[in-house]
């Protein structure tokens, strides 16, 4: 049997939990046809067959799932040593892979990543967005960004001074002969943009004033599923629309959307930079969670007060 290299131990885990030959491409940046090239080869070394593959799907064999089971604890342990080695490097370098949610990545992206490569150029970050919550640990992320309401309990978490607040808005040709919403039940007279979750169910908007917290399930003609497409149809006049504030508020200032009940839509839980609790973290690990503690630090003074309503 030839000798076997890492990259093809790594290569099998890749593709089984990407369930693709091209996902598992894209993640560790070769291609499709190389990626299918290393597993034959290694199946023919070891004289099995790891995956059944047809022309619409890829799934793990027998053999394929033991060596993921006898195989995947030995790779991270390998993984975890390099980890320990590269921590006594005095300059970082290296990737750090980070999970957040799409808005989160939006707010944290200029004061945070952008700053982190200047500071460290020989360091990449491959930064994933994506709406579900994921386990940052099984899914191969070293870090995590979400609301602090969304962190699981054994993670160490790093508040980013980064309040959440949304903003319900909708343009000034949409008000024309409608009257504006004063209290959250008004918005059952108004069409609405309905979003829908990662988990398929449609986003309830939120509120709370004096104490008073209220959840409306608005209707509307359009549901969407992506921030971007609801801005534009709010802009084009479709309806109204619920945002985080930071997404729409430069549009309330040049006048294209004007922002409704605003005393309702209080700040909410804050954005939270998250990782496991390990022992060894590696320098370029270390210096990012080091630079968030810093940001942090800077935005307590102004931070607002902080509502029950969790996102």
């Amino acid at each position: 049997m030839e000798r076997i290299v890492l990259n093809d131990l790594e290569a099998v885990m890749a593709i089984a939990k990407r369930g693709t030959f091209r996902g598992a491409a894209i993640d560790m940046g070769v291609s499709t046809t190389a990626l299918s090239h290393a597993i034959s080869k290694l199946e023919a070394g070891l004289g099995v067959r790891l995956f059944n593959r047809t022309t619409r799907s890829v799934s793990l064999s027998d053999a394929g799932k033991l060596f993921v089971d006898q195989v995947g604890p030995s790779l991270r342990s390998i993984h975890d040593g390099l980890e320990v080695v590269r921590s006594q490097r005095e300059t970082p370098s290296g990737t750090i892979r980070i999970n957040a949610a799409p808005f989160a990545a939006r707010e944290v992206i200029s004061p945070l990543v952008f700053e982190y490569l200047r500071r460290f150029p020989d360091m990449h970050v491959d930064l994933v967005t994506e709406g579900r919550l994921v386990d940052i640990v099984a899914e191969g992320f070293d870090l995590g960004v979400r609301v602090s309401g969304l962190i699981p309990s054994d993670m160490i978490a790093v508040p980013l001074g980064r309040v959440q607040q949304y903003a319900i808005v909708a343009s000034p040709d949409y008000f024309k002969g409608r009257n504006k919403p004063k209290v959250p039940p008004d918005l059952l007279n108004h069409k609405c943009i309905r979003v829908r979750l990662p988990d398929g169910s449609v986003f309830r908007w939120r509120f709370e004033k004096d104490g008073e917290a209220v959840q409306i399930d608005v209707n509307g003609p359009i549901t969407l599923d992506e921030a971007s497409l609801a801005r534009a149809a709010v802009l084009e006049g479709i309806g109204v629309g619920c945002f985080m504030e930071r997404d729409v508020l430069a549009d309330i200032e040049a006048g294209r959307l004007v922002r409704v009940l605003d005393d309702w839509t209080l700040p909410f839980s804050e954005l939270c930079l998250y990782y496991p609790g390990r022992r060894n973290l590696s320098a370029g690990h270390k210096a990012f969670v080091a630079l968030a503690r810093e940001l942090g630090r800077g935005a307590a003074s102004n931070k607002p007060i902080v509502s029950p309503i969790a996102l």
